[in-house]
């Protein structure tokens, strides 16, 4: 069995999605807000790769690519030049994600939650140094393609 058979909620966010991130101070005072357009893919039996596009209002752009490999048991994990980290399904509606950017003590905890109708998710982030929650994410994006 690959990826696709054995992590079958990552299978159903295949494809375009476009939405906004808005990130907060741990008291809910905003530090930043922009767009994405993100594609999700997996590619055979034991890839997935994710590449995100963000824009900002003052006509800021990145784009970063996210290339995973399954790791088998429902398991995946991602090693970048800027980041490193592994997801999983915690049931049929929510992915798990956990990751820490290399060469800093920030670790990043993520809930991806799909609508029924796969059409639209909500994600949340948590930063943590120390211990201590010093930003969140949040993520509303729609299906697109």
């Amino acid at each position: 069995m690959g990826l696709r058979a054995e992590m079958p909620l990552l299978a159903r966010h295949e494809g375009e999605w476009e939405g906004e991130y808005r990130h907060v101070g741990p008291g809910g005072e905003p530090i930043d807000r922009h767009r994405v357009r993100m594609t999700c893919e997996i590619r055979g039996d034991a890839v997935y790769h994710q590449s995100n596009r963000y824009t900002w209002d003052d006509g800021r752009s990145e784009v970063h690519e996210f290339p995973g490999t399954y790791l088998g048991g429902g398991r995946c994990a991602f090693d970048t030049e800027r980041l490193k980290g592994e997801f999983w399904e915690l049931d049929d509606s929510t992915i798990y994600l956990t990751w820490q950017y290399k060469g800093q003590d920030l670790r990043l905890f993520e809930l991806i939650v799909l609508s029924e109708d796969g059409n639209s998710r909500s994600r949340v982030w948590q930063w943590l140094r120390d211990g201590v929650c010093v930003r969140r994410t949040l993520i509303d994006e729609r299906r697109i393609g």
